[in-house]
């Protein structure tokens, strides 16, 4: 499969992607667990199909020493025992965050309750923002239909 665009020798991709991408590398500095960060960022891809996203944020997970059991039961996280409370209300957030045309009232409260009691509020921030991003990032790549399998992890940071 061809990508429709190609971000890297397109100009205007060239003048903007690059400071959106930006917003990914000030994300990975941020106080949030970068487990979390990725568990986040997958499961974010998982629900919006992003292949091109599923394969980075698997492959850079397991290179940084993710287990395989984890990133295997992020998809099905709910029935999982597997994952920390403070993980399971990052994935939570995460989905009703990326859901929020499905779900008409956005993040409930219980949800952000939840978090709130794992996270303080600079991880709260950065959580939000990664939803936010993550959700982003997959709509550029699918409309593009930006190929996934070839990802090399650590390729883009």
């Amino acid at each position: 499969m061809d990508a429709r665009l190609n971000y890297l020798a397109d100009p205007t991709a060239g003048r903007t992607v690059k400071h959106f991408m930006s917003i990914g590398k000030a994300l990975k500095d941020s106080p949030l667990p970068a487990a979390t960060q990725e568990l986040v960022a997958l499961r974010v891809s998982q629900i919006n199909g992003c292949a091109v996203c599923i394969d980075m944020h698997t492959k850079d997970a397991a290179a940084a020493g993710e287990t395989s059991p984890r990133l295997n039961l992020v998809a099905a996280w709910r029935e999982a025992t597997v994952f920390t409370g403070a993980e399971r209300a990052a994935l939570e957030l995460a989905e009703e965050g990326t859901r929020v045309a499905d779900a008409a009232g956005g993040v409930s409260d219980e949800v952000w309750a939840s978090a709130a009691e794992h996270y303080d509020e600079e991880q709260l921030t950065a959580l939000v923002i990664l939803v936010s991003f993550m959700n982003t990032v997959n709509r550029l790549n699918i409309i593009t239909r930006q190929p996934a399998g070839d990802y090399r992890p650590g390729q883009l940071h």
